[in-house]
């Protein structure tokens, strides 16, 4: 966990809002933690066969696959896609929800995950991340946009949800 408290729901379902349950392709969480935002996305309307959820420790993947029997637990690094999701896509994703710590890691590493989850993302479709600072938490790589998509005042500390897009 990278934070000093969990995710609010309120975070949980703003970062699921940001989904569409219609679209085409799977959905994967990255460092889905204690699974509120796992909670969030089911309730959204994303089918539980279609999210893969990646998670580093062993003790949440574990409970990860208790509380959430029907979708697919990764325990694996966020940062290594390839390791946690196969060498080759097999289709392009529909959605990438993160709550990793992406500025507690070296700039080469959150570059290098970002450019493999947008080789892995349908165009267009949503890299969802939050983060407790005023701006966007990686400056959006060349061919993408980011966006503010909301602001969790109820959240400890407050946080953004911010939206990238391959343009």
């Amino acid at each position: 966990m990278g934070a000093i408290a969990p995710s609010s729901p309120g975070l949980a379902r703003a970062m699921a809002a940001q989904l569409d349950p219609a679209s085409s392709g799977d959905v994967v969480e990255l460092g889905p933690g204690t699974g509120i935002v796992t909670e969030a996305i089911l309730a959204r309307g994303i089918a539980p066969e279609r999210l893969t959820a990646i998670e580093f420790d062993a003790d949440f993947a574990r409970e990860l696959r208790a509380r959430f029997p029907l979708i697919r637990v990764v325990q694996g690094d966020a940062f290594d896609l390839a390791a946690s999701l196969g060498r080759e896509p097999t289709a392009p994703l529909a959605a990438i929800v993160s709550s990793l710590p992406l500025l507690n890691q070296p700039v080469e590493r959150r570059d290098t995950l970002l450019q493999e989850m947008f080789a892995r993302l349908t165009p267009g479709a949503p890299f969802v991340q939050f983060s407790y600072g005023a701006g966007a938490p990686v400056p959006a790589p060349q061919g993408t946009r980011v966006a503010r998509a909301a602001f969790i005042l109820a959240n400890l500390p407050p946080a953004s949800v911010w939206v990238y897009r391959r343009v």
